[in-house]
C-alpha cells in the first residue's frame, strides 16, 4: 500500500474511533485496517494507538503523525480539485501566435469580446509572419494561413483564404490590364517572401492549370507592406481577400483575371496534439471559430467550388 493511502486508512480511524467503523467507510474488514495499522506503526518506527477493548487513543506521536496526515491529504485533495477547476474553466495565460496583419485586422478587434467571456484568462500576443515552431517556442495555438505542411500538430479550418490578383487604378493608366495569366510576364508582379515558390502563381481556368513564373522590383515579408505598395500603384499583387476586400469595394484596387482561379487555401488554427486539449486552448479556438463563422467582413469571402 502507498503512503498517502496508509495516511488516509489513519486518519479513518482516527475520525471514526475504532477500526470497524473505519472498515465500514472504506469496505475493508476490520482485520484489514488492523493489519494496515500495524505495518505503518512497524514502518513509522513508532505506535501511533493506545488500544484497549472499548476505545482507541492516539499516542503523542500518533497525534503528531496525525495533524500532519490531515494536512497532507487535505493539500492532495486541494490539488486535485485545482486541475478540475483548470480542466472545466478556462483561466491562465494562451500564447497565442498569429500572422502580423490578420491578427491586426481580424483577431485582435475580438479579442476584447473573449477575455469578457472569460476573465480568468490573459493573452500573451505574437504577431510575427514568420513561421514559428510553437513547440519549440512554447506556443500554446497559432494561426495559419495557406497550405499546411504535414506536420504532428491538430489543425481547424476556421476560415477561406480566396487570393485574388489585384492593382490600383493609377498602375493599370499606364499598362494594360492582364487579360490571360501568361500575360503577368509583362507586369511588375510584386511578391510575398513568405510563401514557398513565390515566384510562381498558380492558375485554374479555361484551359485548366496554368503556372506562371512573375518577377518584379518589389518583394517583401509582408502582406501590409505589399497591399500599401500595391494601393500606390507600383505594380501587380497577388493577395488575400481578407486584407484587401474592402479596398476592391472601395474601387482602390481593380481585380483582374478573375476568370482565372488561384487555388483556394484557409485560415488554421494549429495546436500541438494531446489527449486532453486544455479548456484554453479549446475556448479560444471555438470562440474564434464562432466568428468567423457569422462574422466575416472581407467582401466575397466564400471559396469558389
Amino acid at each position: 500500500m502507498d503512503n498517502v493511502s496508509e495516511m488516509d486508512v489513519f486518519v479513518r480511524v482516527v475520525q471514526s474511533g475504532s477500526f470497524s467503523a473505519a472498515a465500514r467507510s472504506l469496505d475493508l474488514t476490520p482485520s484489514a485496517i488492523s493489519k494496515q495499522i500495524g505495518r505503518l506503526e512497524d514502518r513509522l518506527g513508532a505506535r501511533l494507538f493506545n488500544r484497549t477493548t472499548r476505545r482507541l487513543n492516539l499516542t503523542e506521536a500518533g497525534t503528531g503523525f496525525h495533524e500532519r496526515c490531515r494536512q497532507i491529504l487535505s493539500d492532495i485533495e486541494e490539488a486535485e480539485q485545482a486541475v478540475a477547476d483548470l480542466l472545466s474553466t478556462p483561466r491562465g495565460t494562451l500564447k497565442l501566435a498569429l500572422p502580423a496583419a490578420f491578427g491586426k485586422l481580424h483577431v485582435a478587434p475580438v479579442l476584447a469580446g473573449y477575455l469578457q467571456r472569460y476573465p480568468d484568462m490573459r493573452i500573451d500576443l505574437n504577431l510575427n509572419d514568420r513561421l514559428i515552431d510553437i513547440l519549440a517556442e512554447g506556443m500554446d495555438l497559432a494561426i495559419r494561413i495557406g497550405d499546411l505542411s504535414d506536420s504532428s500538430l491538430i489543425a481547424r479550418r476556421l476560415a477561406p483564404n480566396r487570393r485574388v490578383v489585384c492593382g490600383a487604378p493609377a498602375y493599370f493608366s499606364g499598362s494594360r490590364p492582364p487579360e490571360k495569366p501568361q500575360d503577368l510576364i509583362a507586369h511588375n508582379c510584386l511578391v510575398y517572401t513568405y510563401r514557398a515558390s513565390r515566384n510562381d502563381w498558380h492558375f485554374d481556368g479555361p484551359e485548366g492549370h496554368e503556372t506562371v513564373q512573375v518577377s518584379g522590383n518589389l518583394e517583401a515579408n509582408s502582406a501590409e507592406a505589399l497591399q500599401s505598395a500595391v494601393l500606390s500603384g507600383v505594380g501587380i499583387g497577388l493577395l488575400p481577400m481578407w486584407l484587401i476586400g474592402a479596398d476592391l469595394k472601395a474601387g482602390r484596387m481593380i481585380e483582374v483575371l478573375s476568370e482565372y482561379h488561384v487555388p483556394d487555401s484557409a485560415v488554421y488554427a494549429v495546436y500541438p496534439p494531446g489527449r486532453h486539449l486544455s479548456p484554453k486552448v479549446r475556448s479560444f479556438v471555438d470562440y474564434l471559430a464562432e466568428h468567423f463563422a457569422h462574422g466575416l467582413d472581407w467582401l466575397d469571402d466564400t471559396p469558389r467550388e
